[in-house]
């Protein structure tokens, strides 16, 4: 068998440069873009009205997120209830957790007031939009009203 020249293997430099090239081009790497479990690219409104069932789910000086229908209601007062969309105005992931009436955005840490959805922590800069909303028997009715 005759000898075969070695062949110069990539340095780790000259890996770690070319991924970083690959996600500045968008390809294959990705940070936000296609986390279908976030809802990345999600409707940000309901198009139609959607029944979120009981009312009285939602706690007084609380709130409650409807992650699958992406709204975010609070109760401030007794008969007194506000939406908003709970797709992150930042990189339109779906807000996964309430802690009080914080609402929280699981892809850069976002945080909305969940009673004005006015951002409390960035990198979003814009409030969540508000949702028309109102109770039709003893049902929470979000979205177009028809």
């Amino acid at each position: 068998m005759s000898a075969q020249p070695a062949q110069p293997s990539a340095s780790r430099r000259s890996v770690l440069r070319g991924a970083a090239l690959a996600g500045a081009a968008g390809v294959g790497l990705t940070a936000c873009g296609g986390a279908e479990g976030r809802g990345v690219n999600a409707s940000a409104t309901p198009t139609a009205p959607v029944d979120l069932g009981p009312a009285a789910e939602v706690p007084v000086g609380g709130a409650r997120l409807y992650r699958e229908q992406r709204l975010l209601v609070s109760r401030p007062a007794e008969g007194e209830y506000r939406a908003f969309s709970a797709v992150c105005t930042h990189q339109r992931c779906v807000l996964d957790k309430i802690e009080g009436t914080e609402a929280n955005c699981p892809c850069h840490r976002s945080r909305f007031d969940a009673t004005s959805g006015k951002v409390l922590q960035g990198p979003a800069v814009a409030a969540l939009p508000p949702i028309p909303v109102t109770v039709r028997d003893g049902n929470l009715i979000a979205g177009p009203q028809t």
